[in-house]
């Protein structure tokens, strides 16, 4: 709802606030709060070889919603020269200027602060490396004006919480969780070029970097060889991990649901571009689904 409709709805000052925050930490959007859980659910499940302690999921599921709805917000706020002149993200309360960029901060504070907090209560090891997750959320906006590489840099920091999950969960982060990490930033590179191929053309007219720009025409190809080696990663993971069946099992529901997201981008529609990446969601899914239940099985035998 826009800040027109608030206002012409009678809506009380509070509420319009309230629900112009929500729309900026995208509260109305959970794809991307989905996309950042899984991997994350990935690690503490490896790492603690099954069902990890209760707090610390807590702890890092409430920290996925809270960093991703930071992220949104330092996002638009770097995005502010953008986002007005983007289709897409046009509508945008920092775009619209119903939100100043001094209360877009001061929510980016809040909400880092309150995830910095629950962070606190894990080990030394874990605090230490939220410092690297913060710098990697809160520079990641500004690499569209300087890089063709965003979507990369957005890897880096979705994943973050794999080698934070290791870390908290048994104190050390070892060679597998950066494996599983590497193989995250190959999955969030790719199904964040689908997201980048449907504002192509406005980045182009604005002078925005994106993976889908430098790809240009060779986008489906490259596409194919970000996902190749995702699954290759992912392979290994299972390999290291001595996962069996079940997890081989999500592994090919995983590979199968990709392919159907070639099967509908193969115009480059922008709609279907955008179908692809809600899709992710599913393959995060299918791939935790097979690691939670090979350890589930096993420990039911």
């Amino acid at each position: 709802m826009s800040y027109e409709r608030f206002e012409s709805t009678g809506t009380p000052a509070w509420q319009t606030r309230l629900a112009l925050y929500w729309q900026l930490v995208r509260g109305d959007r959970p794809i991307g709060w989905l996309l950042l859980l899984w991997p994350t659910w990935w690690g503490l499940w490896l790492a603690a070889e099954g069902v990890p302690p209760l707090w610390t999921l807590f702890v890092f599921s409430a920290g996925v919603w809270l960093t991703r709805s930071a992220g949104c917000v330092i996002n638009d706020y770097a995005d502010r020269w953008l986002d007005p002149h983007v289709e897409r993200t046009k509508g945008r309360p920092l775009a619209t200027g119903a939100v100043r960029g001094r209360e877009a901060l001061m929510v980016f504070a809040a909400l880092m602060l309150v995830a910095f907090v629950l962070v606190l209560t894990l080990n030394r090891l874990t605090v230490m490396l939220s410092f690297v997750g913060i710098l990697l959320a809160a520079s990641y906006p500004y690499l569209k004006r300087y890089t063709y590489l965003p979507q990369v840099y957005l890897g880096l920091a979705f994943g973050w919480g794999i080698p934070m999950a290791f870390a908290a969960v048994t104190g050390e982060v070892p060679a597998l969780a950066w494996l599983l990490y590497i193989a995250n930033i190959l999955w969030a590179t790719a199904y964040d070029t689908w997201y980048a191929m449907v504002d192509r053309e406005d980045d182009l007219k604005q002078g925005a970097k994106s993976t889908a720009i430098l790809f240009g025409d060779m986008d489906l190809a490259a596409q194919g060889l970000l996902y190749a080696l995702t699954f290759a990663a992912l392979a290994l993971v299972g390999q290291r991990a001595g996962l069996g069946g079940a997890y081989w099992a999500g592994w090919a529901v995983a590979l199968g649901l990709v392919a159907w997201e070639f099967r509908i981008t193969r115009r480059r529609e922008r709609e279907a571009c955008f179908r692809a990446f809600l899709h992710n969601h599913w393959v995060g899914l299918a791939v935790f689904a097979g690691i939670a239940l090979d350890y589930g099985l096993r420990e039911a035998l």
